[in-house]
């Protein structure tokens, strides 16, 4: 197990967090390109990934750690990267766009953001995760 927590701005800039930023953010751009549903284009799909990554983790953090003081605030940062940030570009963009894919874009976009806030919530490296995923498993300590 690690010695010491580092801080989050390193948690933020962690090669292996990062690479998963960047392939997630590939293939929601691949989507766009291919132009899978009408609400699905780059920009958002830049906006909304790059707000997971900011977000997810530390929402996922306050359930898991009950810092219930703390879950109004995480149940924003959550809502707005999965519809109000979401809400806001299309009605720009495209009112007749939100009004037709909204209802289908929040549970999508809300399974997303468990699942990176689940990626992300390790605080270590890459090694660090294997290892202490592999004595989880196996019962070995290193």
């Amino acid at each position: 197990m690690r010695a010491t927590v580092p801080s989050p701005l390193l948690e933020y800039l962690r090669p292996w967090k990062l690479f998963t930023l960047v392939a997630g953010i590939v293939l929601l751009v691949i989507g766009a390109v291919l132009k899978i549903a009408p609400d699905w284009d780059i920009p958002i799909s830049f906006i909304m990934a790059l707000l997971a990554y900011l977000t997810a983790p530390w929402s996922l953090r306050v359930l898991v750690q009950r810092r219930w003081k703390l879950l109004p605030l995480a149940l924003l940062a959550t809502w707005f990267t999965v519809d109000g940030c979401y809400a806001l570009y299309w009605h720009w963009r495209d009112p007749q766009v939100l009004s037709l894919m909204r209802a289908y874009n929040f549970p999508a976009s809300l399974a997303l953001y468990g699942l990176c806030g689940v990626l992300w919530l390790y605080r270590g490296s890459l090694r660090d995760l294997v290892g202490d995923a592999s004595e989880e498993l196996t019962g070995v300590r290193r």
